[in-house]
């Protein structure tokens, strides 16, 4: 039986490797999910879990710390393990999600040995996630030449913003060098405005202000489908508060720290990016669901600090588009925690906004009160499938555009997914613990 043409998505950070495989059936008008998974603690004691369609775990394997399994390593047997798991699929594209992709690129691109270089060029903007983005796509070419991979950028939707939103007041001649807004989360909210717009095309015009709240939170104002403001600027540090990065601060308070705390520029760059946010102000997690419940004083201001920042921030994108339609919640937050969408839509109800308290409890999709002035929507976010739907496009445009590229045949991935099959010989089955794990 012939088997389904599929996409293998991986997104590489810093302490994790996620995956998940999406099925091009022709019989389905959407990509449909596979399994999906993520190899967590890499650096330390990483522990691979897998799922397949139905959220079931089929998979789990540990690596104790001192097995000092390296990140090409790690790679290699999820590579195969997806190899030997996939009975109806064939992988025929890889799609990899990059932090940044600078001034110029504004869509996906194929990977080539000339755009890895270019991104090399791009690790200062994103040291700590750009050198970790780029690693798979390296090992990818170098083991399977033949198969196509394509680079989705959270900066690309943002680039078609105005001039005056991406601008800082700076010299020109720093300007002119790229410094100057980015914005990120740009698959999440290209995903999720075009959910929304595809289920309720009256919106498709509307302006509209997405949440997306996490452990990283920004917020975007969209309309027309399309990117105007957004809360991370030069880097995503910017903003809003998170989990453990500080949001906007006043640029001065770095130049104090290293005046009269004699802190050098490392320790303070680590201390606004992993000790402040709501770990900072509460001394308690970083883990708004535990905020949330906790008795600790300090916990219920970083909630409250917290929802009084992207309230204020809500404004601030709502300006920049001439007013709100609509208001969106997305990411761990945004979809799950009531209390703060709640919390939020109080401060913004002089701006129309009121949810309704059983919908909003509910989590249904539209969840404003009826009549309100603006609409309120809970939209979960896909950038997997989002990064999957762009790779198999436009893996698409380039056989369409240029035959001679490549062979008409499906050969090529099919040669590939022969030597992952191949890999899937070498390494333990990742099914169950290996000896030593806990």
């Amino acid at each position: 039986m012939a088997k389904h043409p599929a996409c293998l998505v991986l997104n590489a950070g810093s302490s994790s490797l996620k995956f998940s495989v999406f099925r091009d059936d022709p019989a389905s008008t959407r990509l449909q999910p596979v399994l999906s998974g993520q190899v967590s603690g890499i650096g330390g004691t990483a522990r691979l879990e897998a799922k397949d369609a139905e959220r079931r775990v089929i998979a789990e394997r540990y690596w104790n710390a001192d097995e000092s399994v390296s990140r090409q390593g790690l790679l290699d047997h999820v590579l195969a393990w997806i190899s030997a798991t996939l009975a109806e699929d064939h992988i025929v594209a890889v799609g990899h999600r990059v932090v940044h992709g600078g001034p110029d690129i504004a869509e996906p691109r194929m990977v080539t040995p000339a755009l890895l270089d270019e991104l090399e060029h791009l690790v200062p903007l994103a040291p700590l996630h750009q050198p970790h983005n780029i690693a798979p796509m390296r090992l990818i070419a170098e083991r399977f030449p033949d198969l196509p991979q394509v680079a989705c950028f959270d900066t690309a939707f943002h680039r078609g913003q105005p001039w005056v939103t991406r601008t800082y007041a700076l010299p020109k001649e720093l300007t002119a060098d790229g410094i100057c807004s980015y914005g990120f989360h740009g698959l999440s909210y290209e995903y999720v405005s075009r959910a929304l717009i595809g289920a309720r095309p009256e919106l498709a015009r509307s302006r509209m202000v997405i949440c997306h709240l996490g452990n990283g939170s920004s917020v975007c104002a969209v309309q027309n489908g399309r990117s105007v403001d957004t809360s991370m600027g030069f880097t995503a540090l910017d903003g809003v508060p998170m989990g453990t990065r500080c949001g906007a601060i006043d640029p001065a308070v770095i130049f104090y720290l290293v005046r009269e705390y004699g802190m050098d520029l490392k320790t303070v760059e680590d201390m606004l990016y992993t000790r402040s946010g709501l770990l900072g102000v509460s001394g308690v997690s970083n883990d708004m669901k535990l905020l949330l419940e906790s008795n600790d004083a300090h916990a219920h201001q970083a909630v409250e600090l917290f929802c009084f920042r992207v309230a204020k921030e809500v404004a601030a994108q709502s300006a920049s588009i001439g007013g709100l339609d609509a208001l969106v919640f997305t990411g761990g937050i945004g979809e799950n925690a009531g209390r703060v969408r709640e919390l939020i839509a109080e401060r913004l109800g002089w701006l129309g906004v009121q949810l309704d308290e059983h919908a909003n409890g509910g989590r249904r999709q539209e969840i404003g009160a009826e009549g309100a002035r603006v609409r309120s929507f809970i939209v979960p976010t896909n950038e997997e499938l989002m990064i999957a739907q762009h790779a198999l496009a436009l893996l698409r445009q380039s056989h369409a555009t240029t035959p001679a590229a490549r062979p008409a045949t499906p050969s090529a991935p099919r040669r590939a997914v022969a030597s992952l099959l191949q890999a899937a010989r070498r390494p333990r089955a990742l099914g169950a613990k290996t000896a030593g794990a806990r």
